[in-house]
């Protein structure tokens, strides 16, 4: 049986594969010691999820663990409103809506139909300038769905070995980068 893929880990990948695994490395140490500030900072504005204290309400669903058996991802989501069936996931700062988010965004809404609950609407939330980019529905939007698909595929088949990084501009905004045997740095 594969490994479940993380939620983030969706995003992660399509930036550099080699990140992830960079992440794992990393992961028992200090986060101050490898992160740069945009990370701190999109850290400290997702406190009140992971705390779960974003609200009190009992309608809102916040930072819980989910799981999607359809296509074995497993992760947080940020904020479901059940009452008005609304998905949300938060960033610090959308410059520009990458596909990454709205796969995220994909794993988080797969996985709470399968535990039952209706999402109506999913959208990503820009914490520091409060825009709401809302994004049609994984049925709604064939060629994206298709590209979640493909993506979990090769995510699932990628081989870290033999990975070349050919984007110069991902390796100059990586914090893994001073770490990297790849870099085009």
């Amino acid at each position: 049986m594969d490994n479940a893929i993380l939620f983030a880990h969706l995003n992660d990948y399509i930036f550099c594969p080699i990140s992830i695994y960079f992440h794992q490395l990393y992961g028992n140490q200090a986060e101050i010691t490898y992160q740069k500030e945009d990370q701190i900072l999109g850290l400290d504005s997702h406190n009140t999820i992971d705390t779960q204290t974003y609200s009190s309400s009992k309608k809102i669903l916040q930072g819980i663990d989910c799981y999607c058996d359809r296509y074995n991802l497993v992760g947080k989501i940020d904020l479901y409103d059940i009452e008005k069936k609304v998905l949300t996931e938060r960033k610090r700062t959308i410059k520009q809506v990458y596909d990454g988010y709205v796969f995220q965004l994909y794993a988080q809404y797969f996985s709470l139909k399968e535990m039952g609950y209706d999402c109506k609407i999913i959208r990503l939330y820009s914490y520091t300038d409060n825009k709401i980019y809302q994004q049609p529905l994984p049925e709604q939007n064939k060629e994206m769905l298709i590209k979640f698909e493909a993506l979990i595929k090769e995510i699932r088949e990628c081989n870290i070995e033999t990975y070349i990084q050919t984007n110069k501009s991902k390796c100059q905004h990586c914090i893994y980068e001073p770490a990297c045997d790849r870099s085009l740095v």
